[in-house]
């Protein structure tokens, strides 16, 4: 099971670390303020950096890492900058508690070779250092694995580095007896990380200048490289399209974005080339002044035709993977609204336009199951009606029938209002013919 660090940018411009074993839901907590603390009430935050490690105690040391980091050095961390991460340590002076750097002590009777030496002082200008004491005596590398949070193996490869001190001697010895109280150091090389590639993926794109583009992406495209999806994302074709003129803000793994639509639903969504343009649409979203309308199509004929489903949406119970409709007395979860309107009653099945007052994770798809109409096709929320199921597969027709179809904001830069439209794709354009009366 991979474990993961990661670094977010919260409201107020101050950051957050973290670790998780599972990244998406963790952030997806965050971002609908259900992880309790300090990013709840610091909304909206994103997340800026992340990097994948084999062990919980590799990802918790680096969020301890980075946690110590001055601004300036997550700033690069954020451009993936590592010759001004290696600058800014080594012009850094005087050890600190969570981040810093001392000489090396050199363990008794050891001799080393210069190149060696070399070698080990580079390293220890770049390393960033967990620092404490000894809770209990016996074996250094148990006592240091429960000080410092790290497993013993880690603790036992970094010894064989050299990035291990006690006192003022280089520890080489897992097995050494220590007395409680002693002081050690145990630095830790920077990670690598999970950067996106540009790649040359064809993209439709209805607006673009310097500051923004907004793009009409087709079903089956996933927004951002994540765990499963490395490549062939959104972000990917637009490191392409863009020569990498993207916001810095949203990580090296996510350069722009702003929100998501999920990978089976098609449509519009705004990007962000400059960090001004992506603190502004940050904060319409937040204020819920972007304008969002979606068309799709559900199962059954929703009664009354038009209406407003009111309903706070979290994470699953059941099913982490999923989102819920929580009570309104729940303490997680975020207030939800959807306005829904019917455009065209169909066979088995309706053609209704979704006007999002909120933006919350699958909430259109939430709502619409939550009022006994789920969208046709959707393999999470709910079942097809069965008399839709051979056209559907006649058709190939295997994704949620959604497509974000309007998108209203104003330019964070220009201030002018501006309004988009795109057209349905042929998928649903073809079910929509099938099933008209």
């Amino acid at each position: 099971m991979p474990f993961w660090a990661y670094m977010l940018h919260c409201r107020g411009g101050v950051f957050y670390t973290g670790h998780t074993d599972n990244l998406e839901h963790r952030i997806a907590q965050h971002q609908q303020g259900e992880f309790p603390g300090f990013t709840s009430d610091r909304l909206p935050v994103e997340l800026v950096w992340s990097d994948e490690f084999s062990t919980r105690e590799e990802a918790l040391a680096a969020e301890l890492q980075i946690k110590g980091w001055s601004r300036k050095k997550k700033l690069a961390l954020i451009r993936s900058d590592w010759e001004e991460i290696s600058r800014l340590a080594k012009g850094k002076s005087g050890p600190s508690t969570s981040s810093g750097r001392t000489e090396p002590g050199k363990a008794i009777g050891d001799q080393e070779d210069p190149a060696e030496l070399v070698e080990r002082s580079q390293f220890m200008a770049e390393a960033e250092v967990i620092t404490g004491t000894l809770a209990a005596a016996g074996r250094l590398d148990k006592a240091l694995a429960e000080a410092s949070g790290l497993s013993r193996e880690r603790i036992k490869a970094l010894m064989a580095e050299g990035a291990v001190t006690v006192g003022k001697t280089v520890a080489t010895n897992p097995s050494a007896k220590m007395q409680a109280g002693a002081h050690f150091e145990v630095r830790l090389p920077p990670p690598e990380p999970l950067a996106a590639e540009p790649q040359d993926i064809p993209l439709t794109v209805v607006f673009e200048d310097d500051d923004l583009i907004v793009i009409d992406k087709p079903a089956g495209m996933v927004v951002h490289p994540a765990a499963g999806n490395p490549d062939g994302t959104l972000v990917n074709a637009l490191l392409h399209h863009c020569a990498g003129r993207l916001s810095g803000i949203g990580g090296v793994a996510r350069p722009g974005i702003v929100h998501r639509i999920d990978k089976d639903t098609s449509g519009l969504l705004v990007v962000a080339k400059s960090d001004v343009a992506h603190e502004g649409l940050s904060a319409q979203f937040a204020d819920h002044s972007i304008e969002r309308r979606y068309l799709a199509v559900c199962a059954g004929h929703p009664a009354p035709p038009d209406g407003t489903v009111t309903a706070r949406l979290g994470r699953s119970d059941s099913d982490r993977k999923k989102m819920a409709v929580l009570p309104d007395t729940s303490s997680r979860g975020k207030h939800a609204v959807t306005h829904y309107r019917t455009l065209e009653r169909l066979d088995h099945c309706a053609l209704i336009e979704c006007r999002l007052e909120t933006g919350r994770t699958h909430q259109v798809r939430v709502h619409c199951a939550s009022i006994g109409h789920p969208l046709v096709g959707d393999p999470v929320y709910g079942r097809t009606p069965k008399a839709l199921r051979p056209l559907l597969l006649q058709l190939g027709f295997a994704r949620q029938a959604l497509h974000a179809a309007s998108l209203g904001f104003r330019h964070p830069v220009t201030g002018e209002w501006l309004q988009f439209t795109a057209e349905l794709p042929a998928d649903m354009r073809e079910l929509i013919d099938q099933t008209a009366r």
